[in-house]
């Protein structure tokens, strides 16, 4: 197993407190979600090939999709969740499937969205769940991973921000690894590059922690 795998970087030592649920950690991980070449079409990017464009990749990414639309409708959802605002997060779904910027996530969005859901399904004294779950099955609402995220969060009753860290760090290292073996970076490259990339995070995050405070 890789250093970089075993070992947690000072930015997630301090702003990752604690262990993330199990669901939580499958919802923001790469697996079965996207690969490296349909996240490149989406921000109309070339083939990856090397240590550099990796950076440029991560860099726009962060920039285009992980910080100004997924974080903040993780962020929204668990606050509609929290307070059992169903309509506003149907709705919120619905708005999410119009950003054209994530054409290429969608199907396996509502695909790992939905299977995740289908987890939370006993749980039958959570109202949130039981009716967006009903949404989803009437055709309402699509189960969008970001928005099962920021419904699980609050469902296990996980911090908002330990969950928006997680998110990032998850998704960050997921393209990471999986550009390491083709390009062979070693594993000080890639905690480099890890380490840079998410070494801003907190003025993406603190924002929307603040917003749900005065919400």
């Amino acid at each position: 197993m890789s250093l970089f795998k075993k070992q947690k970087t000072a930015v997630e030592a301090i702003e990752l407190l604690g262990d993330l649920h199990p669901l939580v950690e499958q919802l923001g991980s790469l697996d079965g979600l996207v690969t490296l070449a349909g996240a490149s079409d989406s921000l109309q990017m070339q083939q990856i090939s090397n240590l550099e464009e990796l950076r440029t990749f991560l860099r726009n990414y962060h920039a285009r999709i992980l910080r100004p639309l997924e974080l903040p409708y993780i962020q929204r959802a668990f606050l509609h969740a929290s307070r059992n605002e169903i309509r506003e997060l149907v709705t919120l779904d619905q708005q999410l499937g119009r950003e054209s910027i994530l054409k290429n996530f969608s199907a396996a969005s509502k695909r790992v969205g939905r299977g995740q859901l289908q987890k939370l399904r006993p749980l039958k004294d959570q109202r949130p769940v039981q009716r967006y779950l009903v949404a989803v099955d009437e055709g309402q609402a699509t189960g969008w991973h970001t928005l099962v995220y920021g419904l699980t969060l609050a469902v296990y009753s996980l911090p908002l921000r330990q969950g928006l860290f997680g998110y990032a760090h998850q998704t960050t290292r997921g393209f990471i690894f999986a550009a390491a073996r083709t390009l062979k970076l070693t594993d000080e490259e890639c905690r480099s590059l890890f380490e840079e990339v998410c070494n801003d995070l907190p003025a993406a995050v603190e924002p929307l922690l603040m917003q749900g405070l005065v919400a």
